[in-house]
């Protein structure tokens, strides 16, 4: 099996050197750089190809969030996860609509983070719809109108299927339980999936839920 390349950014050496120490233990993970700022991130995705950043959110120079949105330009972009020691915070958020595929908080046990690096490496995202939801609700409450505007706007691209798949996964539903709940196939709601995140030009589930929360399709569903 081929390890997971990855790459811890973190400013503080301590915590860099307990992930290290965390990550490095695990067979199937390889790290292949470190960084204690965003700005040396580009650098170091160009030399080592991650297939996963681990990247802090708060750092003085470049910090997370910035990091992430440049990355998740690239053409080759690995997936990001990010650090942070707040569960509820704007620049998660910020960070999650730029393309992150989830967080966590760094008092996390050493088996989650190995376990969200993993599942983040397979194109799976570390949290559900529904703690993004929360995230949302905690930190930015209702939906502006021009957000909600904007969103209705690029839902409607969706055809019908697209769309019950949509809000299916901002409500958290596996593509097992979707395909139960709509009577189709497994392999059939993937193939929606990557419909819907190519339609929108979205780059992972998560962006997915925070597109069907800021539409207010949620809302609609509970009518």
């Amino acid at each position: 099996m081929t390890p997971i390349r990855l790459l811890l950014v973190d400013d503080d050496p301590l915590v860099r050197a307990g992930l290290s120490f965390m990550l490095g233990g695990a067979d199937d993970i390889e790290i292949v750089g470190e960084a204690a700022d965003g700005a040396e991130v580009d650098a170091l995705v160009d030399r080592a190809h991650p297939d996963v950043v681990l990247m802090d959110i708060r750092m003085p120079t470049v910090d997370g969030l910035s990091a992430t949105e440049r990355l998740r330009r690239r053409a080759d972009a690995p997936q990001v996860v990010v650090l942070t020691t707040f569960h509820a915070d704007d620049q998660v958020l910020r960070a999650l609509r730029a393309g992150a595929a989830g967080f966590v908080l760094k008092d996390t046990p050493a088996a989650e983070i190995v376990d969200a690096v993993r599942r983040v490496a397979a194109g799976d995202p570390v949290l559900s719809p529904a703690v993004t939801r929360q995230l949302m609700e905690h930190v930015a409450g209702s939906a502006p109108d021009t957000r909600r505007t904007t969103a209705r706007s690029r839902v409607a691209a969706l055809n019908d299927r697209e769309r019950e798949v949509a809000v299916a996964v901002g409500r958290g539903a596996s593509n097992a339980e979707i395909a139960a709940e709509l009577f189709m196939g497994v392999a059939t709601v993937k193939t929606h999936v990557s419909r819907i995140l190519a339609k929108l030009d979205l780059n992972n589930r998560v962006q997915i839920a925070l597109l069907t929360y800021d539409a207010g399709l949620l809302e609609d569903e509970g009518r």
